[in-house]
């Protein structure tokens, strides 16, 4: 045989997963979109309704809120982590990487607990501190999920930088935080990038959080899901999921650009 023959092979079954579940799919909803009675006017008419556009720009502004948030939270902890061995290091990292195993309704029943009409903070506040049903709910929510997948990508990157570089910087007379600025900081770039990339995303798309919290605010998964289940209109879901696929395609795509294989390792 061949090895271009055997190539071919190879990459046949790449092809065929490919058509199946990831053009194919894509395909039929880019045409379900177009398919109601506006056609393909549906996408002026999502930038022309309030509720649309309303629930894009929070979903947007909410996604950079929680990626800009998780960025500096993991930054800070990944450093002391990778740089520093103590006792109890293990547990602290166990915990902080916990929400991983947890399913995006968990979360979000969390949340309910900690600020919900009987939570918490509603228990010891005689009712007045609720905040589980509002964008501070959702973004505690998404958070929480999020700070894991940047922790463990700025620890990885953490270790490999070249420690030979600090040494330099410090011997110049740089004091701890112009090495953080000026050395630390610009090497863990492409990689917060690309971690960055991987929350916004998340958040963009996460529904099972939103789902249990987002009672009276729109986020974009929200809106999909009620205009398929509750309005079955099948051509409206289908643009706003193209819609926000694209934006978030657009994001990782930038991401990529500045960070080279690190996006796509990351994703």
């Amino acid at each position: 045989m061949r090895s271009s023959t055997f190539v071919r092979l190879c990459l046949l079954p790449l092809f065929v997963f490919t058509s199946a579940f990831l053009a194919l799919p894509l395909a039929r909803l880019i045409l379900s979109s177009g398919s109601g009675e506006a056609g393909w006017g549906i996408y002026q008419q999502i930038l022309t309704t309030p509720r649309y556009t309303t629930a894009l720009v929070q979903t947007v502004l909410l996604s950079l809120a929680v990626t800009a948030a998780a960025l500096a939270i993991s930054t800070t902890a990944g450093l002391f982590l990778a740089r520093n061995r103590f006792r109890g290091r293990g547990f602290i990292l166990s915990v902080l990487t916990l929400p991983l195993a947890f399913p995006g309704v968990v979360i979000g029943f969390l949340i309910i607990l900690l600020g919900g009409r009987q939570g918490l903070f509603a228990q010891l506040t005689d009712g007045k501190v609720v905040f589980a049903y509002s964008m501070l709910g959702l973004f505690l929510g998404y958070i929480y999920f999020s700070i894991p997948r940047v922790l463990l990508t700025v620890m990885a990157a953490t270790e490999k930088l070249d420690p030979n570089l600090e040494e330099a910087a410090r011997s110049l007379g740089a004091s701890s935080a112009q090495v953080v600025r000026d050395v630390i900081l610009p090497g863990l770039a492409p990689s917060l990038v690309a971690a960055g990339a991987i929350a916004f995303a998340t958040a963009m798309g996460a529904f099972g959080t939103a789902f249990t919290l987002a009672t009276n605010i729109d986020v974009l998964p929200m809106v999909i899901y009620t205009e398929f289940t509750l309005s079955a209109n099948i051509a409206m879901a289908s643009a706003l999921s193209i819609i926000l696929g694209f934006v978030t395609w657009l994001l990782l795509v930038f991401a990529r650009g500045f960070s080279g294989s690190s996006a796509a390792a990351g994703g």
